[in-house]
């Protein structure tokens, strides 16, 4: 595969492909799927320089599953494989793992105003 670096804030998104087959076991034709909205970040840019020229980090990482706008980033082609380009603000929630006896959790990115109590 070729190695692609992306500038600034723009991370490079693998789809993950939706189930072909519903749950009432009717198989859904290419044509009638919609596009994808979850999927893992494969490479990410260092981040975007605020006006004062300090460097702001990244909120996600290689390896995040993500999901994101529907209608969103450029497709290109790399081996056979599509993957998105697109700017980080496009991403809508980073998928956490389930961990312990706590369930699973969606995170925005955003730190949360409200004190928490653990």
């Amino acid at each position: 595969m070729e190695k692609l670096a992306p500038l600034g804030n723009n991370v490079i998104v693998k789809p993950v492909d939706e189930e072909t087959i519903s749950k009432g076991g009717i198989i859904i034709p290419d044509t009638a799927k919609e596009k994808p909205h979850e999927g893992e970040i494969i490479a990410a840019g260092p981040g975007k320089v605020n006006k004062a020229g300090k460097l702001l980090p990244m909120d996600v990482k290689v390896g995040d599953r993500v999901i994101y706008a529907k209608y969103t980033g450029s497709e290109i082609k790399i081996a056979n494989e599509k993957y998105l380009i697109m700017p980080e603000s496009d991403i809508l929630a980073i998928k956490k793992s389930q961990g312990g006896a706590r369930a699973a959790t969606l995170s925005t990115g955003k730190k949360s105003r409200r004190k928490q109590n653990d």
